[in-house]
């Protein structure tokens, strides 16, 4: 370009010369500019040239650079590889799989049968009562340790079939043909097992010549009651439809008792002859009074009198029992699910429903809850209510009420449950109630008990509701 506009410069200088008629002259100079054009695009070319030829070689030299890099990467992995795979060879046990060589072979087959689905839902187990005993086994002492092993024997190969089901059912209580087998204990829990019930050490004669009964009150241990209670033995003989009463004098109560006193007992002349024939029974109880005179039964037993001959001269040893429940009426059912937590000394109620209301109180107004009170003996601890359900006679409440209570308090604690019937704003009308824990019976105890046997396990039981 600038070779062109030189050139065209000349031509104009020499064409306006000769015009001029100076032609010599200017026939030099531009001859002296063409030149030095000619320089300049020559020094230009050599310069774009040299830059060129740098850049290029600003370009190989790093280009180069990064292959080296690469090789000597390269080269590094496969020396570190070669000697993991010598080191490998030489313990086989250390090999490593890789994702070339796997150390497993997996097959897939497939299935065209359908799946059912399986709810993750645990249902709690639900246990029958055990049928209530209608008269006290008299042990001798020698014998009770030999019984009592063979009795733990027997539970302890019973399984609890309701933990493999897939299907609950929720039978009711009436029916008594099944019996819940105990599981193992576990843990430093008190549990149904290990619970102490009072036992009563006694001794039975007969004086044929006067025809009297004479049963020796020894002594009584594995006493559970608070400091400062009194208490006495009591005896009751009903023959011929004729009851007669004695009782012991009234002793300080802890846990081993002393006694050392009879009660005598008068029977008719004929039957000392011959006691087998004898229709009648025995009855000794255990009774406590507190310092706020409340009098109460801790255990009885019953024997009868056909069996005096065969305790005649002998030590009896007999693990008293709490009292029955009067036998009345129920206005309802009430479905409970128990369970408790050792290491959180929590103890957990379910109320999950209730059957069977029948009650006048409810014409009106049917407006449903349940209040739970958890006592320890005869102080509150804790007061708890769920919600209510209205217009149902069947209520669903499946609330959970969590408890603190500490494990070593659960062999004195009960929980006693009400339905109430919300009649009118601010008025509740109960309908029926139902205890919980060791101190009860019936389906209250069983429950207790079975809750202690499985410890963080959720035990669902229908229970009586009495007015």
């Amino acid at each position: 370009m600038c070779l062109l506009s030189s050139l065209l410069l000349c031509k104009h200088g020499v064409t306006s010369s000769l015009k001029c008629g100076f032609a010599p002259l200017v026939f030099s100079s531009s001859l002296h500019s063409v030149c030095v054009c000619v320089c300049l695009v020559v020094c230009s070319w050599a310069g774009m040239l040299v830059s060129a030829t740098a850049l290029l070689g600003a370009t190989l030299g790093t280009v180069s650079g990064v292959l080296t890099l690469c090789g000597l990467s390269l080269l590094c992995k496969s020396c570190k590889k070669g000697k993991l795979e010598s080191g490998d060879e030489a313990d086989p046990e250390k090999a490593k799989p890789s994702i070339l060589h796997t150390l497993t072979q997996f097959s897939v087959h497939k299935c065209t049968e359908p799946i059912q689905p399986q709810a993750s839902l645990k249902f709690p187990q639900i246990y029958r009562p055990k049928p209530s005993v209608t008269s006290q086994e008299v042990i001798n002492y020698k014998e009770h340790g030999a019984s009592n092993d063979t009795s733990a024997a027997e539970l302890d190969t019973c399984n609890q079939a309701t933990e493999r089901e897939e299907v609950f059912s929720l039978p009711r209580q009436a029916s008594a043909d099944e019996i819940p087998c105990s599981s193992e204990q576990t843990g430093a829990m008190t549990t149904s097992s290990s619970i102490l019930y009072p036992k009563l050490h006694f001794s039975i004669s007969l004086h044929k010549e006067s025809g009297e009964l004479h049963i020796n009150i020894v002594e009584a241990e594995n006493i559970s009651v608070e400091a400062g209670c009194e208490g006495y033995i009591s005896g009751c003989v009903s023959v011929s439809e004729e009851q007669k009463h004695a009782h012991t004098a009234v002793h300080k109560l802890a846990v081993h008792v002393q006694w050392g006193e009879e009660l005598v007992f008068a029977l008719p002349m004929e039957s000392t002859e011959d006691t087998d024939s004898l229709d009648g029974e025995v009855a000794l109880s255990l009774h406590c009074c507190d310092r706020f005179s409340h009098n109460s039964t801790l255990g009885m037993m019953r024997f009868k009198l056909a069996d005096v001959s065969m305790m005649l001269d002998a030590d009896c040893w007999v693990d008293l029992q709490p009292p029955k429940q009067e036998v009345t009426s129920s206005t309802g059912e009430l479905l409970l699910s128990l369970s408790y937590l050792p290491a959180a000394n929590r103890l957990g109620v379910v109320v999950m429903k209730a059957r069977g209301l029948q009650s006048d109180k409810l014409k009106d107004n049917i407006d449903l809850s349940v209040k739970l009170t958890l006592k320890h003996q005869n102080a509150k601890l804790k007061k708890k209510q769920t919600r209510r359900v209205k217009h149902k006679m069947n209520p669903v409440w499946n609330e959970m009420m969590m408890l603190e209570l500490p494990s070593e308090l659960l062999a004195k604690s009960s929980v006693d449950l009400e339905v109430l019937n919300l009649a009118s704003p601010g008025t509740l009308l109960p309908l029926g109630r139902c205890m919980l824990g060791l101190q009860t019976s019936g389906t209250g105890l069983q429950h207790w008990k079975q809750m202690l046997d499985n410890p963080r396990k959720q035990i669902a039981m229908w229970h009586p509701l009495y007015t």
